[in-house]
């Protein structure tokens, strides 16, 4: 199928290729056994004709763009009836980051740019005809599905699905703990405008950083809860009857897209944290999977998912993306970049002496709910009355259907392995309420410099702008020569609008590693919001210069430009970025005000109502309400920081 592809159209995905039945196919597969003998001996007389027919140049020179064509999609009116929404998108994702060596702004970089092929078509030792050196490109294409060799009973591809999903895709770290009683560390919370001070996209999955940064969006705390970090092995202690905040990080490593990737909206990817003192009691425990790992996972769990909504405000759980109205949430996370999750430890008063906390990241391929729809899910016969629509499905399933013709060789409902990617797990002391705490682990411990770093990118990505600048802070005292803190710092800070000190830190920044280019980056954008555009295009710029194909850089500059009364400038720089990617929603809106600037009002208007496609529709929040008032664990995890609780005690929710 892939070597019939003859062309990619674009990068907008959709299935944008073109396919041809290969002529010499036609012989391969012909009746005639002599005709097969011959074209067999003829490949390997003279394998070029072959070669040229089956690997287009796109196959190695432009392996992602080759892959966009299916790992990119979108939605539109004649598919679900309603508008455009963007689905799932691992091209660009990988193409906005640091993976693809296009990205300017990523945290964290690979040692050599890398590619789809990279990690799913890896070089594997092979005597086939046609092999390199002794090595060909893997095509099994191992991924993350590992409910089809389940499916099809197929051990060998399970196995191989396993040891990738358990290959350093992910870590975890129990990192840090605070002492702040019942949320009082967000009791003065002041809302972020960051989600509604600038358009967005319309869209169903996570797109990364393509809007760039906006100053001055507020911190969604005023106040840094001062945390003890890293925790180690019985270097930090706990009192009976106290309550702490246990923070949980998650780092992507080896992943070049999103984590996780594909259509989260069916996959189970969550944390699991449990805590067991020494007298064998379970103290605490989130992301439970029920009925010995069979059944349906704790609903209070920290998820990796979107969670979609039709017109009536029902989940999105059967693939029906066609009803997807409303986005009540979608937590990914990108490659090189860092989640935390926060859990509500309550210590009980007859606790042990000694916690053993353990935390596992989960992965399964579907979720309990839609393994079982597909393989029997029928309608309840105890709901005669219910209404679907193209908008919104009201009726009721129940999973008692004949399996014995479903695909596969397995005629029953899988039980989907749940692998475990990663696991973290450390041993605190227990102390008696009145009791003395041994001296707290030093923040600047000179080997911790990584994941201070990894902290303060979870905590920033989530809105917690002064806990960042704590944690970016640390960074800083650990490793003054490490300029990538310094950035970080700066970057937190001008989120929050704190321009002076900004300037201060990329200055030490730019001490650090002279040149940097995301010290170049941050700095223009400190300049434009300063109004000094000369400064702010000699700095984005030079990145342009390394990073040509940084949408995000591109639109910056085209914004300097328009900004400083030069919107014919601005247009050629807005236009490079559509060239990237003709559904940016910043190109399109800045490309409608740069042409009514130079008078070229139907050039306006042709990318007006190409921005208004593809921005998101604010009516579609109002359908989540009723959602988030019917199922509170679901509203908990849509909100910028939020606690778990111990599914223990979620009555107390």
């Amino acid at each position: 199928m892939c070597h019939s592809i003859v062309e990619v159209k674009n990068t907008m995905g959709n299935g944008g290729y073109i396919l041809e039945y290969p002529a010499l196919n036609k012989l391969a597969t012909s009746e005639n056994p002599i005709v097969r003998f011959m074209h067999d001996f003829l490949v390997w007389l003279n394998p070029g004709p072959h070669k040229k027919q089956f690997m287009k140049p796109f196959h190695r020179e432009q392996t992602a763009e080759f892959c966009s064509s299916c790992h990119k999609v979108h939605l539109d009116k004649p598919v679900n009836n309603y508008r455009w929404i963007r689905g799932f998108n691992e091209y660009d994702n990988w193409q906005a980051s640091g993976i693809s060596g296009f990205g300017a702004r990523s945290f964290y970089y690979p040692p050599s740019p890398q590619t789809c092929a990279t990690c799913h078509m890896p070089l594997t030792p092979s005597n086939d005809a046609g092999n390199v050196d002794g090595f060909v490109h893997e095509h099994r294409f191992i991924g993350a599905n590992s409910a089809l060799p389940v499916a099809n009973k197929d051990s060998v591809q399970l196995d191989l699905t396993t040891r990738f999903l358990k290959g350093n895709k992910v870590t975890v770290d129990i990192f840090a703990m605070g002492r702040a009683e019942n949320k009082a560390w967000l009791s003065e919370a002041v809302p972020s405008p960051t989600h509604t001070a600038r358009p967005q996209l319309a869209s169903t999955f996570a797109v990364g950083e393509e809007q760039g940064m906006t100053i001055g969006s507020g911190s969604i705390t005023k106040n840094a809860l001062a945390v003890t970090a890293p925790l180690e092995d019985m270097k930090s202690a706990l009192r009976r009857g106290e309550s702490v905040r246990l923070d949980v990080v998650v780092r992507t490593r080896g992943v070049g897209h999103f984590f996780p990737g594909g259509t989260v909206d069916a996959q189970e990817v969550w944390l699991e944290v449990k805590a067991i003192d020494n007298k064998g009691q379970t103290i605490f425990w989130s992301g439970e999977a029920s009925g010995d790992g069979k059944g349906p996972v704790d609903p209070g769990a920290h998820f990796y998912r979107a969670l979609l909504l039709d017109a009536r405000g029902n989940r999105i759980n059967k693939r029906n993306a066609w009803a997807a109205r409303s986005v009540l949430y979608v937590n990914l996370i990108p490659p090189g970049a860092a989640d935390v999750a926060h859990y509500r430890l309550n210590i009980p008063e007859n606790c042990g002496d000694e916690i053993l906390i353990t935390a596992k990241l989960h992965y399964r391929k579907f979720d309990w709910w839609n393994n079982h729809f597909a393989y029997a899910g029928v309608r309840d016969p105890n709901q005669p009355d219910f209404e679907v629509t193209k908008d919104y499905d009201d009726g009721n399933w129940v999973f008692s259907g004949d399996t014995r013709n479903v695909s596969g060789k397995l005629k029953e409902v899988p039980v989907l392995p749940i692998i475990t990617m990663a696991v973290d797990s450390l041993r605190l002391s227990v102390s008696s309420a009145g009791d003395e705490l041994p001296m707290e682990v030093e923040h600047i411990a000179p080997n911790s410099r990584e994941r201070w770093n990894d902290y303060g990118i979870a905590l920033f990505r989530e809105g917690d702008l002064k806990g960042a600048q704590q944690a970016f802070q640390n960074v800083t005292n650990i490793e003054p020569s490490y300029a990538d803190g310094w950035v970080n710092l700066g970057r937190a800070y001008l989120r929050e609008g704190l321009v002076s000190l900004a300037r201060t830190a990329l200055n030490s920044a730019e001490k650090a590693h002279p040149g940097f280019h995301k010290t170049r980056y941050f700095r223009g954008i400190l300049h434009k919001a300063s109004g000094e555009y000369i400064e702010a295009l000699n700095d984005l710029q030079s990145v342009a210069e390394s990073f040509p194909k940084d949408r995000v850089v591109l639109n910056q500059i085209g914004r300097v430009y328009y900004l400083d009364a030069q919107p014919a400038k601005a247009i050629g720089y807005f236009l490079r970025t559509l060239a990237i990617d003709a559904e940016d929603l910043m190109a399109h809106y800045n490309l409608a005000l740069c042409y009514r600037a130079v008078g070229r009002e139907e050039d306006s208007e042709a990318h007006e109502v190409l921005y208004k496609r593809f921005k998101e529709d604010e009516t579609s929040k109002a359908i989540a309400q009723t959602y988030r008032r019917e199922h509170p664990h679901d509203n908990n995890e849509s909100q910028s920081i939020h606690e778990h609780l111990s599914a223990l005690n979620f009555t107390d929710y």
